[in-house]
This record gives C-alpha cells, structure tokens and sequence, in this order.
C-alpha cells in the first residue's frame, strides 16, 4: 500500500483515468475524482465528466462510488438534483459491467435516501425504480441477475411503494410471463414472481398475478416454469385464502401432482402442509388426502422420499386447537390448557348452534345458567388443584408432597389456607343459582334422582337414556368417552358430572325406563382405574377418526427397515422428527396408535433418530399428560439418560421443562440421577456441562430446600471449580440461587452452613480464582436479595473485606466493584449506627487509592453509570 501523492486530474491520470491505482491502492478514495484539479470545473462538471468518459474503468469508478457521490450532494437539493439526473443517463450506460456495478449500489442508495431525505418516495419512484424495472428485461445475464436480487431486498426493506409495484414492477413481470416471451426472460420472471409474491398484499397478487399463475402451472412447453410454480405453490395459497385456492388453485395442484416429470412431484410433495393449511378439512381430508397417497406410493424413489419427509407435516394440519386442549405461546413452547376449556369448546354447538328443535326449546333457559355452573365448577377445580393435577406448566410446588385426599378434605383444607389459595375470581362471583330444580322439571323424576345421586356419589353417575338426537348428544358423549382415561383425576370426575346432566337433557325425547339400548356407551364413570395404572387396555383396540387410516398406517410404517432400503436411509429420522406434531394432532386419546412406534424409535439403532426423540420427548409429555407420561415417557426417558452424550444432551437442555411435569415422588427419583451428567464421554465437552448448571438454575424451584442442600449443593460447587471459566461463571449463579432458596425457605441453618462451606472452599481458597469468585458470589447475593442484610452482614462481609488487601489485583478489583456498586448501596448499610458502615467506607477509601489502576476505577465508579463487564476476569 502506498499513500496517493499524485492528484487524479494531473495529465498523466487524467488521459488514462484510474487504472494506474491497482488492487495495492487499498486506502483510495473512491471520490477522489470530485477533488478540485488543473481542469477548473466544479464537482458536478468533474462527476459528469467521469461518469461518461470514454475510459470504461472512470464509468466503474463513477457507478462503484454513487453512494458516497450522493452523500457529498445530499444537502444542497438543486445539486442533489442533478446527481440523480447523471445516475438515470448512466443506467443507459452499453457496457455491462457498468450497469451490473450501478445496480449493486441502488439498494444502498435507496436506504441512505430513506433514511436522510424527506422526500424519498418521490426521488426514489422517479429516478431508482425505473432503472430497476429496466434491468428485469437487460440483454446480460448479469444484469438481470443483479437487478432481481436488488428488487427483492428493496421489497424486503419495504422500499417499494405499492403504487410502484402494481403499475411499474409486475407490469414488466405480466409481459415477460407471456406465452410468446422468451424462453430464458420467462423462467426469471416466475422465479421472481413467486418470490416476490409473499412480500405484496392479498388484493395485488389476486387482482394482478393469480391468473397469470394459474396459466403458467399448466405450461407445457417450459418444463422449470411449472418446476418454479410446484415449489412456490403454498406461497400463494397463503396470500390469496381458502377460497380462491379451493376455487382456482386446486386443480392446478391435482395436475401438477401427476406431472410426467418428477421433480415436479417431488416439489408438489414439499409444500404439501402450506397448501393443506389454506383449505378446509372437508376438501382435506376427501382430496388432498387421497392425492398425497398418490405421491407416497409414487413410481420414483426421489418423490416417495419427499413425500415422506412431509407426510408428518401434513398430518398436522388435522389437528383441531379446541380439542387438542394445547396451544402455543409466542415463543412456539407447548401449553396445557385446562380440561374444561376443551370440553367447553366441544360442548359450544350444544349451546349456541345446534339445530335439534329440543335443544334449542332449552337454549334460553339453560345457556346462561347451566353454562355458567360448568364453568364455575371446571374453573374452582382447575384453580384448587393447578399446581398438582392440571397439565399446565407448575410454578408453585410447595404442596407437591401433599397426600391425596377426599373432597370433603381438601374443602377443608381450602378454608385453612384461605390466604394460600385465595382466588379473586372465585371470590369476588356472585353465587350461582341452583338449577337442579330447572332440571328435574326438564328431565323428570327419574333423571332427577340420577342427579341427586350423582352430588351424593361421584362414582356413579350412570347414562341411562338413548337419545335419537344424534347430533347433539353424541358431541357430548365423545367428550365423555375423551375424559374416560382419565377418571383417576377429580378434576375430571367433576367434569364427568356436569356432561353427564347435560347428556340428559340432549336425551330428554329417550326412553325412561333406565335400560340402555344396544347401541348405547356405557357409563364413562365406571370402573375406575388406579391413579398409578395406565389407561384401559380396551383403548388399544379402537381406530382412530382424526385423520384418514391410510395416511396414518404410513406414518407407522416409516420405521420399517424396508422403507429405509427403497425410500430414504435417513427416513426414521424424519419421522422421529415429525412425531411431536403427530400425536398433538392425534391427541392422547389415540395414543396407543403411536406408543409402539415411538418405542422403536427411542431403540433405533442410528444415534440421530434416538437424539431427536431426546430433544422433543419434554413437548410430548405435555401432549400426553401425566398418566401417559408416567407410564411410557418416563421409561424411555431412563434410557435417553444413559445413552451417547449426542442423545443425552437432548434430555439435558429441557431437564426442567420434563421434570417439572412429573408428580413430585417420581420427580424426586431423578435426585439420584443428576450427579451422573458430570460424567461425559468427552471430558473437554465443557458445553455439558454448562447446560447442567443452567437447568439446575431451573430445577431448584421443583425441590425442597432439604434436597437441594443433600443433592444440588455438592454438584454445584463440583461445577465451580471446572477448569473451563464459561462453566465456573454460571456455575456461581447457581450457588447464588441456592442460598436464595434455603434462606426463603427458612432454612436459616442449612444457609449458615453453606455460608461456611464457602468461605472455606473460596475465600481461603490457595488459588486467586477461587478468592475472586467469592467477591463475585457476594456481589450476587446483595443484588439478588438472596438473605436479610443483617444475616449477610454478620457472615458474608468480614470475609469479604478481608479480601480488599489481597496479593492479586483480579481478586481486589472484583471486591471494589462488590462494595462499591452493590454494598454500599443497600439501605441497611446507610442507616445511622450501622456496625459495618465505617469499616465499609474505610475499606472503599483504602481501594481508592489502591496501586492499581482497574482497583482504583471500580472503587471509584459511580454506581448509577453503565458497570462494564468483569466476566473476562473471571
């Protein structure tokens, strides 16, 4: 590299431009040329001169720098005027590779117009964007190669005005998709198209581009057009909506699924879910279905793989959110609703829209009332029991190891811990009516005495009537045969209870006489299994009707090891993948018709299949819930743990998210277990580590503070002293977070030995970074609140002060920073006869003027500004 001594417009440069300024000029300003030489012209005349001289590499040079051309022109408008004029007449320039360099620098033009000109729009529309829609239809390959990309980021950065694109961009784009255009122009503008298509609005791609699709899916002559529109075809099924995919979208598909060509197939195959997404579950399930076997059992090996990869995709589409009982959080997490919520949903048409005259003759009467007492009653057991029996996610364990008991018990309990418990919906609602009068008038006295005798015995609420109305009280009784499983949860026997008055009055046009018909279900409330046991082996029986048989029996199949052979080695992988999606959409009630699969998977001989169960298997469990949990997750788990650290690491990164689902005597078993992720295959595997301790940050709240000191405690300070820093920093947060829990707790005794243990262990520690991390743990108990003041006053400072004077500058400087900005800040410390407020402020004066400078800095800072990061010191 050498520096520039020579002005660009002397002679000697000026009559052969800029070649002369090599690929060594690193350090050359590309407007150089607008510096004042021997020529007398202003910077305009100079640009000008440049920007059409015969010397192609000065027209380069003008193209290759507009921008930084731009900023020296931005604040003068007449100026900025003319620059834009120049830049328009070189887009005529007829040298490609001027042109392809002009290009490259109009999506950075258009940001910095944005993003310093007020009137951007009109400066960009006028002089940018046609040069844009000039290019699409250049002669170079490049060009328009170049030009296709700068109008996709323009798009994405919402550039582009709508008018523009409606009246300048597929305008040129309609023309090059004509029939009679040429061959390589119409290949780019679909591909272009379709890419452009999911960044316009719904009302532009049905009124400007749909039909013109439509006609190129069935191009016959151009084999990469229909390639191009087979790939893309979700997209604008997205964008334009069931109906005008059903409508106009649809039998394109069907001709693009029985394409001569297989890569046409194959793309059709891979965008299967998106186009099943935007129709309805009738045409779903009567076309896509059969059409999708199609493609599965298809003659070509490359579009049965494709169509496999994305058999579990499309099966997910079957999935109905209401029933499903799960729905997803923003951040894409699993969520357990509470049972009522899905029962309610299921019960809606009962409610609100069935079309049984008797139905509707006790819509009034019993809409708000009966409603209302299924919802209070689903929301009081849901609000009693959240934290042991629903689904849900617990946050509070406190009462985990709680017994169970009667109703009569826990009522009782409930009034004791009134304060506990208290839920200010349940509180404040005024009380329900009773409606069991209502009812008896409506059923009779036989269905009366039903009632009554299911308040007395919630074991014995029997269906004893046959309803001809099909529609409505068959709704209800696949609720019931849904809940069936799940009988050992009170939760679900006060449901049952509820469903089961309103059965009856779906069946009030049945016989009375109490005998059941043939065809009638026997009581859902019978034989109730053990809270320990499995669901009734007679479930393995039944066939599901979520989703078509035959699209299932090829899910199952993906573990054959002959589809391994004729299919896709890697096919097991892609249904272990897909499984999580499966069994939502199939729901736990059909989970017998996944448990044999997924046991073959979890023992599949390749480590990739079994890794992906590993890291899938916490978002399973909340789909099954926790008897099905308890009774096949938890085994394979087991197996997960002492599996290859590629599959453990699975298990690993959501230990919390599984556990926390358990009952507590099953959670409390893995106690036991968590010493033994110490121990990796790989000791240089530190990542493993540093997961551990992030999810025993977590676990901490699923345990009791006796476990978390005979248990947690011993790992945690095994992981503050790993050679690896990464591991030791997060390990000293989870020491911190366990004096936290022993000291809420109450456990004051348990903390004061920790206390000890850690002073001797780090504050008398032979090694300097043993005696830093004590300053560190001390900083982080003050901010977190981890103990009262007095408490840490009385066990924690002295120690801490005595490290001010010690021989290591690192250690000094992280007690400064302690004292400083954490200590000293705390009210207790600032009180007036504070025992420890002197030889605090002594200590801090003493650190001032320490002899090193960092010391001195941190001891100094004030506490309100920005703390600079100490974590490379540790």
């Amino acid at each position: 590299m050498f520096a520039l001594t020579i002005s660009p417009f002397s002679p000697s440069v000026h009559t052969v431009g800029f070649e002369n300024y090599g690929s060594e000029c690193e350090g050359i300003r590309i407007t150089a040329f607008l510096d004042a030489g021997q020529d007398n012209l202003t910077p305009l005349g100079r640009l000008e001169k440049y920007a059409f001289s015969e010397n192609l590499f000065n027209r380069e040079i003008v193209a290759r720098g507009l921008l930084d051309v731009l900023r020296e022109f931005s604040d003068n408008e007449n100026d900025f005027i003319s620059v834009m004029e120049t830049v328009a007449r070189m887009s005529e320039d007829g040298e490609p590779t001027v042109r392809a360099e002009l290009m490259e620098q109009i999506p950075n033009i258009a940001m910095f117009l944005h993003e310093s000109r007020p009137n951007f729009p009109a400066a960009f529309s006028r002089y940018l964007v046609p040069i844009v829609v000039l290019y699409l239809t250049d002669p170079n390959n490049q060009v328009r190669k170049t030009s296709q990309a700068a109008l996709l980021v323009l798009l994405e950065q919402g550039l582009i005005s709508k008018a523009d694109m409606e009246t300048k961009v597929c305008p040129v784009l309609l023309e090059l998709t004509e029939p009679s255009s040429d061959d390589d122009y119409k290949s780019e503008a679909v591909a272009i198209m379709c890419k452009l298509v999911t960044m316009l609005s719904k009302d532009t791609v049905e009124r400007l581009l749909l039909m013109r699709f439509c006609e190129l899916c069935s191009d016959a002559r151009l084999f990469q057009v229909r390639k191009v529109c087979a790939a893309n075809f979700g997209e604008f099924c997205s964008i334009v909506g069931q109906e005008a995919t059903e409508k106009l979208l649809m039998p394109k598909f069907f001709d693009l699924c029985s394409d001569s060509l297989w890569g046409i197939r194959k793309a059709c195959a891979e965008c299967f879910m998106v186009v099943s997404n935007c129709t309805s579950p009738e045409v779903r399930r009567t076309k896509l279905s059969p059409l999708f076997i199609n493609l599965i059992s298809d003659q070509s090996r490359w579009v049965r793989q494709g169509a496999f990869q994305s058999l579990g995709r499309f099966i997910s589409t079957f999935a109905n959110p209401s029933g499903t009982g799960l729905h997803f959080r923003e951040d894409g997490t699993l969520l357990a609703l509470p049972r009522c919520y899905s029962m309610l949903s299921s019960l809606h048409p009962f409610f609100t829209g069935s079309e049984d005259p008797m139905a509707k003759s006790y819509q009034i009467l019993l809409s708000f009332r009966l409603q209302n007492r299924i919802l209070n009653i689903c929301s009081i057991n849901v609000c009693r029991k959240l934290d042991s029996k629903c689904n849900m996610p617990q946050n509070n364990t406190n009462n985990n190891n709680d017994p169970t008991a009667t109703e009569n018990d826990k009522n009782q309990k409930d009034m004791e811990q009134a304060d506990e418990n208290f839920n200010s919906f349940n509180y404040w609602r005024p009380p329900l009516p009773d409606i069991s009068g209502e009812l008896e008038m409506l059923t009779g006295p036989t269905t009366g005495e039903e009632v009554e005798g299911e308040e007395e015995d919630e074991e014995e609420c029997p269906v004893s009537t046959y309803s001809p109305a099909k529609a409505t009280s068959d709704q209800i009784q696949k609720v019931l045969d849904c809940l069936q499983p799940h009988m050992d949860d009170p939760d679900v026997q006060a449901q049952v209870q509820v469903l089961s008055a309103a059965l009856k009055v779906a069946q009030l046009d049945s016989p009375t006489d109490g005998s059941p018909t043939e065809d009638q279900p026997s009581s859902p409330t019978e034989g109730h299994a053990d809270s320990d046991s499995p669901p009734p082996e007679t479930k393995t029986a039944e066939v599901q009707n979520v989703i078509p048989q035959q699209l299932l029996d090829q899910y199952l199949s993906m573990t054959d090891p002959d589809r391994a052979q004729t299919v896709d080695t890697e096919i097991a992988k892609h249904c272990a993948f897909s499984l999580p999606g499966v069994a939502l959409t199939l729901g736990r009630q059909n989970w017998h018709c996944l448990k044999d699969t997924y046991e073959t998977l979890a023992t599949d001989v390749q480590w990739k299949v079994r890794r992906t169960l590993a890291f899938s298997i916490h978002e399973l469990a909340v789909i099954l819930g926790d008897q099905l949990t308890a009774a096949d997750l938890v085994p394979i788990f087991n197996g997960f743990l002492k599996d290859l650290d590629e599959v453990r690491i699975g298990v690993l990164k959501h230990l919390f998210d599984f556990l926390k689902l358990l009952h507590a005597e099953k959670r409390r078993e893995y106690l036991y277990q968590l010493q033994e992720f110490m121990v990796t295959d790989n000791s240089r595997n530190w990542r493993f580590r540093y997961e551990l301790a992030e999810q025993l940050i977590l676990i901490i709240e699923l345990y009791s503070h006796y476990d978390v000191y005979d248990y947690l405690r011993q790992i945690a300070l095994t992981l503050c002293s790993d050679k690896v820093s990464q591991v030791r920093w997060i390990s000293y947060k989870l020491v911190v977070e366990i004096l936290q829990k022993l000291y809420a707790s109450g456990a004051n005794d348990l903390g004061l030995n920790f206390i000890n243990e850690l002073i001797v262990r780090f504050c008398h520690c032979n090694k300097w970074v043993g005696r830093q991390a004590f300053a560190f743990i001390c900083q982080a108990v003050v901010e977190e609140d981890c103990m009262p003041m007095d408490q840490f006053a009385q066990h924690l400072l002295p120690s801490l002060l005595s490290l001010s004077s010690d021989s290591v500058a690192n250690v000094r400087v992280l007690v400064a920073k302690a004292l400083r900005q954490s200590v000293m800040e705390k009210a207790y410390f600032k009180e007036p006869g504070c025992p420890f407020s002197d030889e605090l402020e002594e200590t801090v004066m003493a650190l001032q003027t320490d002899k090193d400078r960092d010391v001195r800095f941190f001891a100094t800072l004030d506490p309100n500004k920005a703390l600079m990061d100490t974590a490379p010191l540790i």
